[in-house]
């Protein structure tokens, strides 16, 4: 199926088959309406748990079938990871309407636990700050619950993220415990260019 018209991003390099550090290969490709059923499988794999501090119930076939009847890569650019035919990753590059803030984007990972600890989530903020920086955001957010997401907070460090705020009990677990929500954020520009280089 054709991306929907009138996105802003050029993403003739995809699809694209990238090797994980073990050798795994996999391909990078937007998101496009036939893919809402590997989209939901994925989200079934990833623990209750994570999926709590997630904006929308991944789980539902209403909430992915809107994505898909919907999609928008101005607005949400997401990137799919596959592996042997089903998807593994899913990385988004969200930027909101507000003409003040069209310079800052919003960088969102979620990988299937299986896949974890092989590069698969640094190889998923690199394509997504690449495609930002090369269509003119200054700056990318990240956002990590601590005390659960450590290894995607090492991995945006990483790449070069900073974390700028930490807001104390702003999450609460599935047992109403508080958790930090950490904020990150990377400069793109030259900055970007030399951390990658």
């Amino acid at each position: 199926m054709a991306p929907p018209q009138g996105h802003i991003y050029k993403l003739t390099a995809y699809p694209k088959d990238i090797h994980l550090r073990d050798g795994t290969r996999m391909t990078l490709k937007p998101m496009t309406a036939g893919d809402a059923d590997a989209l939901l499988q994925f989200f079934m794999h990833v623990p209750a748990e994570e999926r709590h501090y997630l904006k929308e119930d991944v789980t539902s076939p209403k909430v992915i079938k809107r994505w898909a009847d919907e999609i928008d890569y101005d607005r949400a650019l997401p990137l799919l990871a596959w592996v042997d035919g089903r998807v593994v990753a899913d990385g988004s590059l969200h930027r909101t309407r507000t003409m003040a803030r069209r310079h800052v984007g919003e960088l969102r990972i979620v990988v299937d636990p299986a896949f974890r600890l092989r590069g698969m989530g640094t190889i998923l903020m690199h394509e997504l700050g690449a495609i930002a920086r090369e269509h003119g955001l200054e700056r990318v957010m990240f956002e990590a619950v601590g005390g659960m997401q450590d290894e995607a907070v090492k991995a945006a460090e990483f790449m070069g993220f900073m974390q700028i705020a930490v807001l104390p009990g702003y999450g609460k677990d599935l047992n109403g415990h508080p958790r930090d929500i950490i904020l990150m954020e990377m400069p793109l520009g030259k900055w970007f260019d030399w951390w990658n280089f």
